[in-house]
């Protein structure tokens, strides 16, 4: 299965991944897409759409999309 929290919110980085830099960790993807794949995915429907539950500038997602998406084959 997943270690995935059940509620709340995923920011681009948790899900497509970051690679390490001089001062921190890399980040391992979820769903190993570029940036730009995802946000065309969010355009066309394919990946759930972010919410601005955290503020105007605040891009995130629900933990709950994510692992609907996942769990449903839509990552692949």
């Amino acid at each position: 299965m997943h270690n995935f929290p059940v509620t709340g919110f995923a920011r681009l980085p948790q899900i497509i991944g970051k690679p390490a830099t001089e001062t921190e960790p890399a980040i391992p993807a979820i769903i190993p897409v570029s940036k730009s794949t995802w946000w065309s995915g969010v355009r066309s429907g394919r990946y759930p759409q972010p919410t601005r539950a955290l503020g105007d500038r605040i891009t995130a997602w629900r933990w709950e999309d994510i692992i609907a998406l996942i769990e449903k084959g839509g990552a692949a």
